[in-house]
């Protein structure tokens, strides 16, 4: 209905304005239950990406004065990435940390790396290609103990696994709604109580002056009702890691010498990243798409750039086994049906490059 009949703007204060900025509030607090937050810090957003800009820039300008350097990893989302980069223009100080082998940053490393001079640590909580999972509660410690803010990307982790940012002591939290069977360009910033950051939009003085237009009334109800429902799903969770397990099964029986990109155990339960010897990623994807499977690729030819993915590079992969890489997803609509159609399909892709012409090697 608020696509239709009900759509009044909810800055107004008549009837059908009243009746939307109701169930925006009811989305408000769907999204602070799911990641058990205050519903207050709850920033609606045009997705992850403005939240992870909204968070970097607005916390890094509003302690500018006192604190100019920031501190994040080589392997986050390109939203913080570039958003660090933009600020290094601006003047400010970007330390950006390697990981280890399974795309982790080392506690001590951050240690080293935060002074008095930090503003802002901004390190995601689950990887968005491999899946591993950070321990946050610990990262954010490290931050505080310099006076430091911690800002974490758990756009990746909401829905798949149990959030607490008052748990894990977090200052800001990005939000995105796709990643949980939401709408598209839908998203938030949750910041902690006492933690004030510099608006991106200016206008009207929406959401509480902290970022200004008129609401994308539907989709923030999207929102709100697909975080209800990924937080009562969370105990499938266990089935779903389940299935993905018994893909890398059939996976490694039907192609020796295959590679687990991320942490064996500290991952998301739906996320699958393999390095597949001689079989080039991209190829796959199209391969595989043309039986009805769809997947990711180790490099970023879907952005147009022939290069291999900076997360993999930055775990130490080199060229070539990043290229090789391909990334499967689940969701909690997976079945072990659709996990045997896929080892099916695999195989056939298989068959058909050896009695036609062979894919284009990793190079």
């Amino acid at each position: 209905p608020f696509q239709s009949t009900a759509h009044g703007n909810p800055s107004s204060i008549h009837a059908i304005g009243r009746e939307a900025s109701q169930a925006m509030e009811m989305a408000r607090r769907q999204v602070a239950a799911a990641i058990h937050g205050r519903p207050r810090g709850v920033i609606f957003t045009g997705g992850g990406s403005e939240a992870d800009n909204m968070a970097s820039k607005g916390a890094a300008i509003t302690r500018r004065a006192e604190r100019d350097h920031v501190v994040t990893s080589a392997v986050e989302h390109p939203a913080i990435l570039q958003s660090c980069q933009f600020l290094e223009k601006m003047g400010f100080k970007v330390t950006y940390l390697d990981v280890d082998e399974d795309g982790l940053v080392r506690p001590g490393d951050l240690a080293r790396a935060v002074t008095e001079k930090t503003s802002l640590v901004t390190l995601m909580m689950a990887n968005n290609e491999v899946g591993s999972i950070h321990p946050i509660h610990q990262l954010a410690d490290i931050a505080h103990a310099k006076g430091a803010w911690y800002h974490s990307d758990a756009i990746q982790a909401v829905g798949k696994i149990e959030v607490d940012v008052e748990a894990m002591d977090v200052d800001m939290m990005s939000v995105t709604a796709h990643k949980f069977h939401g709408p598209k360009g839908v998203g938030a910033l949750y910041v902690k109580k006492g933690i004030q950051i510099e608006p991106l939009i200016h206008g009207g003085g929406q959401e509480e002056g902290r970022r200004g237009g008129t609401e994308n009334v539907a989709s923030i109800i999207g929102l709100g009702k697909a975080a209800e429902l990924a937080q009562l799903s969370l105990k499938k969770a266990p089935k779903i890691a389940a299935l993905r397990d018994r893909l890398e099964a059939g996976i490694r029986d039907l192609v020796p010498g295959v590679l687990l990109n991320g942490h064996r155990e500290d991952r998301l339960p739906n996320t699958l990243n393999l390095t597949l010897p001689n079989l080039r990623g991209e190829s796959l994807v199209i391969a595989l798409d043309r039986h009805g499977v769809s997947l990711s690729s180790g490099s970023a030819c879907k952005s147009g750039s022939p290069e291999p993915t900076h997360v993999l590079l930055g775990m130490g992969r080199d060229t070539e086994q990043s290229h090789c890489a391909i990334r499967l997803s689940l969701s909690r609509t997976t079945t072990k049906k659709d996990i045997e159609a896929t080892l099916q399909a695999f195989a056939r892709v298989l068959e058909e490059m050896e009695t036609t012409v062979r894919f284009i090697p990793c190079k």
